[in-house]
């Protein structure tokens, strides 16, 4: 009897051994023939909410910095005004092109900073950029016309680039020297 005991326990002992890899083969497989995969991306979709910050740097016009939430497609207009090194020039009502200066509360010419920024987002998550800048400031002033007015440099300038949408910044210098920084990031 001793000798059927452990034949019989040695045969129990493998059919068990044989069901739990049976099961575990059945409980593992079910699954994964149950259910589709799951396809996991880490890309946002190209027309979501996108950080951008532009950074203006020039000796004449001054330096600012601003960031801002666009999507593909939109345009948003960015304006700085500052005071220039010299302070504010004084410009009486009869100068040239009066209505068109940035000034200050007193009727005086500061400097003035605009730029648009239009992106539009590719699939594979570069953005391509246009930018519009345009920039006044005043240098000194001079008489016209019995009244003071002040001496204005200006200069605009349109840009077309490309740049990634993953935080590094896109660095371009304009053709009066200003530099220009334009970061984008999801």
């Amino acid at each position: 009897m001793p000798c059927s005991r452990t034949r019989s326990r040695r045969t129990r002992a493998a059919l068990a051994h044989v069901a739990v890899a049976v099961t575990c083969a059945c409980t593992i497989a079910l699954p994964a023939h149950a259910s589709p995969p799951i396809k996991v991306t880490s890309q946002a979709a190209p027309d979501g909410p996108i950080r951008y910050t532009v950074k203006v740097t020039s000796k004449l016009y001054g330096n600012a910095q601003e960031t801002r939430t666009l999507r593909s497609g939109d345009t948003d207009d960015f304006t700085w005004r500052s005071t220039p090194p010299g302070g504010a020039v004084p410009a009486a009502q009869s100068c040239p092109d009066y209505s068109s200066l940035p000034l200050d509360a007193n009727g005086a010419m500061v400097r003035q900073t605009q730029l648009r920024l239009a992106p539009i987002v590719a699939q594979n998550g570069t953005a391509n950029v246009q930018v519009s800048f345009r920039a006044q400031a005043p240098r000194g002033g001079k008489a016209a016309g019995g009244a003071q007015c002040p001496e204005v440099v200006a200069h605009s300038e349109v840009l077309h680039f490309s740049m990634p949408t993953n935080g590094t910044a896109k660095t371009l210098t304009l053709s009066d020297g200003t530099q220009l920084s334009v970061s984008a990031q999801r």
